[in-house]
């Protein structure tokens, strides 16, 4: 699937629910089902600034495409990364660089977190565009 399919799939689950506290409920299932980042990686060096609650971000890169892993102490933000994740991992930098996350605001997620929380959320999505950036760099 392409970054912008995923991201279609994102708006039609998030599209089957008109209250946000059951949407909220859809973005803690996602982040209960998010995979358990290596403990190691949970350290300051992993740590998104910017972030009200903590969250690391752990980029793999073979040379082809950027695998993230991810973690963080609130639910919520848990099911934000695992959003982000879902979208942005498995990609290459050219692509995750190039992509435009429409379905933050299609699903009104941005207009739905506290300030703090979508301070959060644009520092997950810089942070990860700056890995690709850093990825990117590498290959030219």
């Amino acid at each position: 699937m392409t970054i912008n399919e995923i991201q279609d799939s994102i708006i039609d689950e998030f599209s089957l629910f008109d209250d946000w506290m059951d949407k909220y409920n859809l973005l803690i299932d996602l982040g209960r089902e998010l995979p358990v980042i290596d403990p190691k990686f949970k350290v300051k060096d992993f740590l998104i600034e910017g972030c009200q609650s903590k969250v690391w971000l752990h980029p793999e890169y073979d040379g082809k495409i950027i695998t993230f892993t991810a973690d963080s102490d609130a639910i919520i933000t848990r099911g934000i990364v695992a959003l982000l994740i879902k979208v942005l991992s498995d990609r290459s930098p050219e692509e995750i660089l190039s992509a435009e996350l429409f379905f933050i605001e299609k699903i009104g997620l941005r207009q739905n977190l506290s300030p703090t929380r979508s301070n959060g959320l644009l520092s997950m999505v810089r942070q990860m565009k700056l890995y690709a950036m850093a990825f990117n760099a590498i290959n030219k």
